[in-house]
């Protein structure tokens, strides 16, 4: 059924036969120029280059940081935020005009890593680039988002959701381009302007958002578990990762059947107490079972095993968690410290739609995940960790996250969100792309990874059930190897 909120009054509809209330909400006005290709957005000035610094690092590798001023908002320009990123130059080349490769951050609402933490790093110098790791905007020194900031947007929540709604890959790829205009807008040849895209998980996504919207400033493209669903709405995203979970669940408990007593014995303790993190936040059978948040990364179902197994031993030792514990379990979940990643972890697949809580809506068809129901089940009844989905009562447990509830209760309902991808333009593309998509990807779906894969021109594509999520880190040389030999586009 397809949809369209009429933003000033309220509407009822049925979704794959989940029952939607669309609530009244303030439209965000975002100004478009209409052409019969889709919208095109206002052209953008070079983004302003505020401060510069530069230094060495092991490996003969120098260092640039620089700040950059662009819009807040680029159709009124009124406000300005600061981006910031990082250049790594191999010193032995520095002198020559290098290519440019901009790296796409996970997320949303993570920051990059230092370039020396980062395997690509060196694989990229290694092949004649030099690497930008621009923290994209809300994000590490990019204008960062906190709790504070945005309260001190002021009491309206209307105003406080307009302004959020500034942080997706919308925005992100208009500051991109006024980078690579501040960058490489002044180079001679029109080549030596372009630029190419790294883009890993939700990187991917913005990477696609920028061909639908800039591919004139694109050279080749790259992705690493990063096809973004071509959907209006998140629902049979979730629907098919709740699917990819279950999966992770079953491989765990195999590996690990112990640990069904355990889980199950430290769901009903929690069930019981109230457990307050360092933080003040609270930690309740739910936060806990978020830990399966990590089943999709090399390693992950280990990492798990091994919390699971310390907070077993404390309860039977201990009969109470340790402090220890406590942060380890903080450090392993992150939503405090990158507010995006759940303020706008659900608008990623919106498009002229809302989401109206949609990973807690398509939860109540997978009875699996509901530890309530699996509690009153037999001691060899496994109870199910959740994956990378937001829900409405994180709002509570998390400390950093209690104090933005209602402006992600209107978020939650804001049904004009811009479109994000243009299909007949993605159809027509010219720009070389090169994709890996995982086989068990738990968190970019392996179909609907295929599906968005085969709507995209110029595309070559690497299918592997080897590698997980995050292999552009855990087998970097190796996924990048084979997107490089796709990029030389040899048939046969």
């Amino acid at each position: 059924m397809s949809i369209k909120l009429p933003l000033q009054r309220l509407l009822r509809a049925h979704t794959s036969s989940l029952h939607i209330s669309y609530a009244r909400i303030a439209p965000l006005r975002h100004r478009f120029i209409h052409t019969a290709t889709g919208p095109k957005i206002n052209s953008m000035e070079a983004a302003a280059l505020k401060s510069q610094e530069e230094y060495v690092i092991s490996g003969d590798i120098r260092i640039i940081e620089r700040f950059w001023e662009v819009p807040l908002d680029y159709e009124t320009g009124e406000e300005k935020i600061r981006l910031f990123g990082r250049i790594a130059v191999p010193i032995a080349k520095e002198k020559e005009n290098l290519p440019t490769v901009l790296y796409l951050q996970g997320g949303p609402g993570f920051e990059c890593s230092f370039p020396k933490s980062h395997p690509l790093t060196q694989y990229v110098l290694d092949k004649g680039y030099q690497i930008l790791y621009l923290d994209q905007r809300g994000t590490g020194l990019s204008s960062p988002i906190s709790a504070e900031t945005v309260v001190k947007r002021g009491p309206d929540i209307y105003s406080q959701a307009r302004w959020l709604s500034l942080f997706r890959a919308d925005s992100i790829v208009k500051d991109c381009e006024a980078v690579r205009q501040s960058l490489l807008g002044s180079k001679e040849k029109v080549e030596d302007r372009k630029w190419t895209l790294i883009g890993q998980s939700f990187g991917g996504f913005v990477a696609v958002h920028y061909l639908s919207t800039h591919p004139e400033g694109l050279k080749e493209v790259f992705t690493t578990g990063g096809m973004p669903p071509l959907v209006d709405h998140p629902d049979d995203v979730y629907k098919a990762l709740y699917e990819r979970v279950s999966e992770r669940n079953v491989i765990y408990y195999k590996k690990f059947p112990n640990d069904i007593r355990r889980v199950r014995d430290i769901i009903r303790y929690l069930s019981l107490n109230e457990i307050l993190m360092p933080d003040g936040g609270h930690l309740t059978p739910r936060r806990f079972l978020q830990l399966g948040l990590n089943f999709g990364s090399f390693g992950g179902i280990d990492g798990i095993h091994a919390i699971v197994l310390r907070a077993a031993y404390e309860l039977e030792h201990l009969g109470d968690f340790s402090h220890k514990l406590l942060v380890i379990i903080e450090g392993q979940q992150s939503f405090d410290a990158n507010l995006l990643y759940a303020i706008l972890h659900e608008s990623i697949y919106c498009q002229q739609k809302p989401s109206v809580w949609s990973a807690n809506r398509v939860l109540k068809q997978f009875e699996e995940f509901h530890y309530e129901k699996m509690l009153e089940q037999d001691d060899g009844v496994p109870i199910f960790f959740t994956g990378e989905m937001v829900y409405p009562w994180m709002f509570d447990d998390y400390s950093q996250l209690r104090k933005l509830k209602p402006v992600a209760e209107h978020i939650a309902q804001i049904g004009d969100w811009p479109r994000l991808y243009d299909t007949a333009k993605l159809q027509e593309n010219k720009v070389p792309v090169n994709s890996a998509i995982y086989v068990d990807d738990m968190y970019v779906d392996f179909d609907l990874a295929r599906k968005t894969a085969k709507s995209i021109g110029n595309h070559k594509v690497f299918i592997t059930n080897t590698m997980m999520h995050d292999a552009v880190r855990a087998n970097c040389f190796e996924v990048m190897g084979e997107l490089f030999k796709l990029s030389k586009r040899v048939e046969g």
